[in-house]
């Protein structure tokens, strides 16, 4: 999709989803396209170089690289009465690999790291080959996306020029410069220093150190210590990493050491990065589907223990904890409180919410009662989103009975592993909440 512009007559449901130092991050619905999108607002007045750096985004058409849809102009809803400009970009509901590290408290499984590992080499190395070259100058954790299933992203490529080079009304420098410092290379830091594509390189070997340890470089470090330091040689602890717990976690090792090298010469390019991450990989390809079944069971286990958190979509870049609760409306409230003052539905008593196994062994031990009951089948078919190719979504449509169209979905679901069956019946619950509720009333009196 070519870069538009776009205003406040084609957005609605707006909610604020992060701020921090850059500005602000608002999701929102583009009612002509029917789908949500992410409005990274900027603290720039600078139009042309705003739409500049959109339309440079947009070369990026890439399975690793985030959508940019355009620019947007306008007065969010809650906002200061006062035009604000920003890029709109995919909505990616699953946030950023920073916000994924913190909530696991370490590294991802072994599959899942291995794969981040490649996309993101594959996403620097599509940046690297256009012509003319595409620098990212900001690669970090916050600004990597993931998708539905935790595939990687790149986010903000180009958008450093304008989120990170402006100072605060007090002179300083913004909090996502000091976040920023720790992936930059040691000859960066000079002021009159010209980026060219080792920069990138040395950002991703301290990137992959992060998958591989779960953790922060540098975490606690004071930002002149870095400063002081790194040009000196210091890098993360590469000790850290166990060689012997998974195949292949030497190789990468080796390459993300040759990634932080000293000198920007022995860097490798993205392109050998991408062929290193890509022989590994597949060693533990089979297992990447329960990898990412673990950790999206583990996340929205976690939602479910605090609902009042789970209608916060997670960050999207150096978003400060001070998050406005005026988003929460659009929600559906799943707080017990709120559960208990609407009561009961069809006389079932409400309980704790159910898990993903939960969800998922009720849609199979109740298939031919939705096959032959569910009406809303397009309905809770869109609700699936992603998880639902086109070709799939258009055999669904062309099917003449809702019970043949759920024949075909349940194939999806059948394939798709828990987290999908977990999200068609919260799709059950908000297309079909009176059926959903007499199939768990019948079962309870068998």
């Amino acid at each position: 999709m070519s870069s538009v512009r776009l205003g406040d007559d084609v957005l609605q449901d707006w909610r604020q989803i992060g701020r921090g130092g850059f500005g602000a991050v608002y999701c929102a619905r583009q009612k002509d396209w029917r789908i949500h999108v992410a409005i990274k607002m900027l603290y720039t007045n600078d139009s042309d170089q705003l739409w500049k750096e959109a339309q440079a985004m947009t070369r990026a058409c890439s399975p690793f690289v985030v959508t940019v849809f355009g620019v947007y102009r306008g007065i969010p809803p809650g906002s200061s009465p006062h035009e604000c400009e920003g890029i709109v970009i995919e909505y990616m509901k699953r946030g950023t690999l920073e916000s994924l590290l913190e909530r696991l408290a370490g590294p991802p499984p072994w599959p899942l790291a291995f794969r981040l590992a490649k996309q993101l080499a594959l996403g620097m190395n599509f940046l690297h080959t256009l012509v003319p070259p595409l620098l990212h100058r900001d690669l970090k954790p916050s600004n990597v996306l993931l998708d539905d299933n935790l595939n990687a992203k790149l986010a903000d490529f180009g958008l450093s020029r304008v989120s990170n080079s402006h100072l605060n009304s007090s002179g300083t420098t913004t909090e996502g410069q000091a976040g920023t410092l720790v992936f930059t290379p040691p000859e960066a830091f000079p002021l009159s220093y010209k980026p060219v594509r080792s920069y990138d390189i040395y950002s991703y070997g301290i990137v992959m150190w992060s998958i591989l340890t779960g953790k922060k470089p540098y975490s606690g470090a004071m930002t002149s210590l870095v400063h002081l330091r790194v040009p000196l040689g210091d890098r993360p602890p590469s000790d850290e990493v166990d060689h012997s717990q998974a195949e292949g976690l030497s190789d990468l090792v080796t390459l993300m050491k040759r990634c932080w090298d000293q000198d920007p010469d022995k860097r490798p390019s993205f392109g050998d990065c991408s062929d290193v991450t890509s022989e590994v990989f597949p060693r533990h390809e089979r297992a990447i589907c329960q990898a990412v079944d673990q950790v999206l069971s583990k996340l929205d286990s976690e939602s479910q223990q605090n609902p009042q958190n789970a209608c916060v979509p997670q960050r999207f870049n150096e978003v400060s904890s001070q998050v406005p609760s005026m988003d929460i409306a659009h929600c559906h409230s799943t707080r017990k409180e709120d559960l208990q003052k609407k009561g009961p539905v069809d006389g079932v008593k409400l309980t704790k919410p159910l898990s993903i196994e939960d969800k998922a062994k009720f849609v199979d031990n109740h298939r031919a009662n939705i096959i032959q009951e569910v009406s809303m089948v397009m309905a809770i078919t869109d609700h699936l989103g992603k998880m639902v190719h086109p070709e799939t979504y258009s055999k669904i449509q062309a099917k003449d009975t809702n019970q043949d169209k759920l024949r075909v979905l349940y194939s999806i679901l059948h394939s798709g592993g828990l987290r999908v069956k977990a999200a068609f019946y919260d799709g059950l619950e908000t297309h079909e909440p009176n059926l959903l509720a007499m199939i768990h009333r019948k079962s309870s009196l068998k």
